[in-house]
């Protein structure tokens, strides 16, 4: 019998861990749209609940990256060598 739900191949859980980090940046942009001029505490709350977020899908997307074949050694530049 064929699987109707074959598994997810590494390229297609990449695409959906950047789908999943693009969403998270949104989030990040249309709270900063609504952020009044003098933020409050639950103001500030929110915007780090939201940045941890952030972090958390881009370090998704990047082991799923690696997981396809996409490691990048570092895109920091070489200081003082």
């Amino acid at each position: 019998m064929t699987d109707l739900y074959p598994p997810a191949d590494d390229r297609e859980l990449l695409r959906q861990a950047a789908a999943a980090h693009t969403a998270a940046t949104r989030e990040v942009e249309a709270f900063l749209r609504r952020l009044p001029t003098v933020p409050d505490p639950a103001d500030v709350t929110e915007y780090a609940n939201l940045l941890t977020r952030e972090d958390q899908t881009r370090a998704e997307r990047d082991a799923a990256a690696d997981a396809a074949g996409l490691t990048i050694a570092s895109l920091e530049p070489n200081r003082g060598q």
